[in-house]
């Protein structure tokens, strides 16, 4: 049986949960990466993916909480998880610097996420030997 090359992966998520299978089937992925050995350089959030990253999110209880559980796995493996500042600002998305400069009444970006710019996702696609899409769908 041939070796198999481990791999490492930049995640870019533009499915919002709850409205698309997108985080939850990058979740699944993610996971089984990290058991096959496989590492994760990020995962990059844009468009409705950002809304991955909100700390105001609270699904009935008898529902997976995906923020909370992407949360866990970025910290227990720690894997950088990026929010798209412009896609983050357009959808309400804000941490503590960008709810001082725009004068907001609170943040709510959930740790371990940060928000930051495309560069981020350029380095990803630079570093990674691949770039998987998990999309909302048509």
């Amino acid at each position: 049986m041939a070796a198999t090359s481990l791999q490492n992966y930049t995640l870019v998520i533009t499915g919002a949960p709850y409205s698309s299978q997108a985080p939850q089937t990058a979740l699944l992925f993610a996971r089984a990466a990290i058991a096959a050995g496989h590492t994760l350089d990020r995962v990059f959030l844009y468009g409705d993916g950002v809304h991955l990253a909100s700390s105001l999110s609270a699904p009935p209880s008898d529902e997976t909480h995906w923020a909370k559980e992407w949360a866990r796995f970025l910290k227990d493996n720690a894997v950088p998880g990026v929010a798209c500042i412009a896609s983050a600002l357009r959808r309400g998305l804000v941490n503590e610097s960008e709810k001082k400069r725009y004068e907001l009444p609170a943040s709510n970006l959930l740790e371990p996420f940060i928000i930051a710019g495309l560069g981020e996702w350029v380095e990803g696609t630079m570093a990674s030997s691949r770039v998987i899409y998990f999309h909302a769908g048509g």
